[in-house]
C-alpha cells in the first residue's frame, strides 16, 4: 500500500514537472523537509534547507522567464528534457523498498515519460498560441500553465489519486484547445484555396 501511494505522489508530480520543471520539486522538498513525505536515502539531500533556497530561487527564475516574450520558447527547448529527467527524479525519489534497477527503469520509463507527455502537450500549446496571436496569448498559456502545475503539485502531495487525475485531465484539456485553435487557423486557408479554385474554374 505505501509502495502505491509513494508511486502515485511521483506520478503526479512528474507530471506536474511537464507544466514547470522546478515548482513539483520545490513542493517536493518542503513536503520531505516538513516530514509530510518520505524519501529514498540517496535523495535525503532534497529536504535539506539549501535545496529549498536554491529550488525556491530557481522556480522564481523559471516562472519568470514565462513571461518574456520569446524566451519562452527558447526555455520551451530547454525545459523538454530537463522536464523528463525531472520527473524521473521525483518518481525514483519517492520508491523506497525496490531494487535499484526496478526502481530506475519504473522512474524512467513511467514518471519521465509522463513528464515528458504533458510538457510536449504544453510547447504544442504555446506554439499554437504564438501562431494564432503572434505572442500575445503567450501569457495567459504560462499562466495556465503554472496553475496547472501548482494544483497539480499540491494535489499529489495531499491526494495522490486525484493530483494524477487532475493532470492528465489538464493535459486533455490543452491538447483539445490547441487542436481547435489549428482547426480555426486552418479554416481561411482551406477557405481561401476553394474560393481561388473556384474563381480558375
Amino acid at each position: 500500500m505505501e509502495t502505491l501511494l509513494a508511486l502515485c505522489i511521483g506520478l503526479g508530480l512528474s507530471a506536474a514537472c511537464g507544466f514547470r520543471v522546478f515548482v513539483p520539486l520545490l513542493g517536493l522538498s518542503i513536503a520531505a523537509h516538513a516530514g509530510h513525505v518520505a524519501l529514498a536515502a540517496d535523495f535525503a539531500w532534497l529536504g535539506s534547507i539549501p535545496a529549498i533556497i536554491a529550488l525556491s530561487f530557481a522556480t522564481a527564475l523559471e516562472i519568470g522567464g514565462y513571461y518574456i516574450p520569446w524566451l519562452d520558447h527558447f526555455l520551451d527547448a530547454l525545459a523538454t528534457p530537463a522536464a523528463v529527467v525531472a520527473g524521473a527524479m521525483v518518481s525514483a525519489s519517492l520508491i523506497t523498498d525496490m531494487s535499484p534497477m526496478m526502481r530506475w527503469s519504473l522512474a524512467v520509463i513511467a514518471g519521465g515519460g509522463l513528464a515528458g507527455l504533458v510538457q510536449t502537450t504544453t510547447v504544442l500549446a504555446r506554439a499554437g498560441s504564438t501562431l494564432t496571436t503572434g505572442g500575445l496569448g503567450n501569457p495567459l498559456v504560462a499562466t495556465l500553465e503554472l496553475g496547472g502545475s501548482l494544483l497539480s503539485t499540491l494535489l499529489s502531495l495531499l491526494a495522490p489519486a486525484l493530483g494524477v487525475g487532475v493532470v492528465l485531465a489538464c493535459a486533455g484539456l490543452i491538447g483539445v484547445h490547441v487542436h481547435r485553435r489549428r482547426q480555426t487557423a486552418a479554416a481561411p486557408q482551406q477557405g481561401g484555396k476553394t474560393s481561388s479554385a473556384g474563381a480558375a474554374t
